[in-house]
């Protein structure tokens, strides 16, 4: 365990593994919104470094362990610098930037600022804010102010993931009481700023190895004529589509996931 120091009132946490076998890569896990290095470290990073791969897992300022100072909005270009500082300060080998959800977002975005990368993993990543998109992130801050985390993913989770995962969680979600979240909180902080995220990105600039997957239960962000359209600018990509999972695929498909980045990586190692 580590934290790289901003200042007296800012740091990111972050868990760093080097590699075991010479020339494999390290894949630098970049979160989802309300996500967290457990998301990673509880199956998928713990198989890959079995593998001989390194793994690097951090959180976001405001999310768990990463403190930020009071009046600091967690936006966009913040997360994004965060990230080219931390992958430059620790220079972990032959790094494949891993982002799930918006963090696939974030990864690319660093990229395009100058980090280092080898490869990038886009996990349900690809989209656009269209008007049915926008509306439901919109109204996330509110459902967190109102309710807090309980209430939305007690609201979100049958329609973000697998019917079979959904199914084992419910229990954990719908026994209330729903308690407000501060508006100073982290994740408050995040998701009040997730609404000016820029989306337009240029997906033909990234110009190194891409592997996209897509589960085919995300009943949220997933627009397959969107996906479809979006993927095909990528200049060296590779896509997987998955019957058997949502959005939430380093909870619902750990080993799965495992075995699809260890094949990418395969293609990137260096001898």
């Amino acid at each position: 365990m580590s934290d790289l120091h901003i200042d007296s009132s800012n740091s990111i946490f972050f868990l760093h593994t080097l590699p075991t076998r010479e020339g494999a890569p390290t894949f630098v896990f970049v979160n989802a919104l309300t996500g967290s290095t457990d998301h990673w470290e509880a199956a998928v990073a713990p198989s890959l470094r079995k593998r001989g791969f390194g793994t690097l897992s951090y959180n976001y300022r405001g999310q768990d362990k990463s403190p930020f100072a009071q009046g600091t909005e967690l936006t966009n270009s913040l997360i994004v610098d965060d990230l080219v500082r931390l992958l430059r300060e620790i220079s972990p080998r032959t790094p494949i930037l891993t982002g799930l959800s918006i963090g696939g977002l974030y990864a690319s975005q660093a990229y395009a600022k100058g980090a280092a990368a080898s490869g990038i993993v886009l996990l349900n990543t690809l989209r656009e804010i269209n008007p049915r998109i926008a509306w439901i992130n919109d109204a996330l801050p509110h459902y967190v102010a109102t309710g807090g985390a309980g209430l939305f993913m007690g609201l979100m989770m049958p329609l973000l993931t697998n019917p079979d995962f959904a199914s084992g969680i419910r229990q954990n979600y719908l026994s209330g009481p729903y308690t407000p979240l501060d508006r100073d909180h982290g994740h408050a902080n995040l998701m009040r700023n997730s609404v000016d995220t820029r989306w337009d990105f240029d997906w033909s600039s990234l110009n190194l190895p891409v592997l996209s997957i897509t589960g085919l239960h995300d009943r949220v962000f997933r627009d397959p004529e969107v996906i479809d359209r979006l993927f095909s600018l990528l200049p060296d990509a590779r896509r997987e589509d998955w019957d058997n999972a949502g959005h939430l695929l380093p909870l619902e498909r750990p080993e799965q996931l495992a075995e699809s980045l260890a094949k990418f990586a395969a293609e990137i190692e260096q001898p």
